[in-house]
């Protein structure tokens, strides 16, 4: 019996490193083939090393050009017919689209992880949204597909858009090595508070900004830390000049890209995220790892792993104020902080590991290469 192929198709070499790197290690562990589908730029090398083969394509991401559209659909169907892979795992928005439409008529069956609800539900309108909004259910509707998510809020969106139920499976997150990702004692000295994640607007940076310099006006405000840079296909990328800006602010250090992110939560003892609205996000789970309390919006995705008095203060989306009131309250309380990256790990080891999840994915993956046409949803009842 041959070696069964799995296709990831990802449209940056960065993001399959950081999100998905778990979920195809444990494929290959399973005994699948590992493909990678993507744009190839600084990891190339990495994605080699683990022993998958990389398909390098030039694909367009943040691009609503109908011919980068084509061209990349060309593309991908070009690869699938070589590969003959018996699974695609087709990853966010860009990825769903490119990979449904390369695989119409090859009766390939797919996973169609849906990382990038946000970029979609905060967007202005627009003829691009629109389509977009028409196509995605008809593709998810396809027999031998299952549409994966990473929290309940998106799983009701898809059923609002008409999923059928069936098809939807709830896998929380990619999953955080918690032996890589050791908890660690607070630093001495000052209260510092970490982001860390891509300068973007929707991640809610200009309110922790706003909400740092209300706590200055106080003669309050921690240390912050900024770890990430901007995201120029991004429409909600923040300039870098406005980023140099803020890094010139009294208690403000912007550190741009860190290879090391354990080195950032060695350095804090508190984590935040301002987000609009996430899939799962990866830097909280990882801060979750390293023993952080934290303090995040109660949003989508956010709230699955910041959970208000577990292991976290939450706060409304967009208000700068409450987040001002919560970094206060939790800077002067060690105690509390104590208490909250004690849960943190402990949430990290029981419900968000990479172990975990990668045998939920396997699961998925054995299922629909066993039988397309159904789909027992395991993980369906995670958190």
């Amino acid at each position: 019996m041959s070696t069964p192929r799995l296709v990831y198709l990802v449209t940056e070499d960065w993001y399959f490193v950081s999100h998905r790197l778990p979920m195809a290690r444990a494929a290959k562990v399973a005994g699948f083939e590992v493909h990678v589908i993507t744009r190839v730029d600084r990891h190339g090398p990495a994605i080699l090393a683990e022993g998958f083969v990389l398909h390098p394509v030039d694909l367009k991401r943040g691009s609503t050009r109908p011919d980068h559209l084509l061209a990349s659909v060309a593309a991908v169907r070009a690869l699938y017919r070589r590969i003959r892979p018996a699974l695609a795992h087709h990853v966010a928005l860009q990825g769903v689209v490119i990979g449904s439409l390369a695989a119409t008529g090859l009766k390939l069956p797919a996973v169609n992880a849906l990382t990038g609800l946000g970029a979609v539900f905060l967007s202005k309108a627009s003829p691009a949204k629109r389509a977009l909004l028409w196509l995605l259910p008809r593709l998810l509707a396809r027999p031998e597909t299952a549409a994966l998510v990473q929290n309940p809020d998106d799983r009701a969106l898809l059923l609002d858009m008409g999923v059928d139920d069936g098809r939807i499976v709830l896998v929380p997150g990619s999953g955080v090595d918690v032996r890589r990702f050791q908890p660690l004692p607070e630093p001495a000295g000052e209260v510092t508070l970490a982001y860390v994640g891509r300068m973007l607007e929707d991640k809610g940076v200009r309110t922790l900004i706003e909400a740092h310099r209300r706590l200055r006006a106080a003669g309050s405000a921690p240390r912050l830390l900024l770890a990430g840079t901007p995201d120029p296909s991004n429409p909600a990328s923040i300039p870098e000049a406005e980023l140099g800006a803020w890094a010139g602010e009294p208690g403000i250090q912007w550190l741009g890209h860190v290879g090391d992110i354990a080195s950032v939560w060695r350095q804090a003892h508190i984590a935040v995220l301002a987000s609009r609205r996430e899939g799962l996000p990866l830097s909280l789970l990882e801060a979750a790892a390293c023993g952080r309390a934290m303090i995040a919006t109660d949003a989508p995705g956010c709230r699955e792993v910041a959970r208000d008095g577990v292991n976290a203060l939450t706060f409304p989306v967009d208000d700068a104020a409450a987040l001002a009131a919560a970094i206060d309250r939790l800077a002067g309380d060690a105690a509390l902080r104590r208490r909250f990256a004690a849960e943190s790990r402990r949430l990290a080891e029981v419900e968000f590991s990479a172990e975990r999840v990668g045998r939920d994915i396997v699961s998925l993956y054995e299922r629909l290469c066993a039988e397309p046409a159904r789909i027992d949803r395991p993980g369906a009842g995670a958190a």
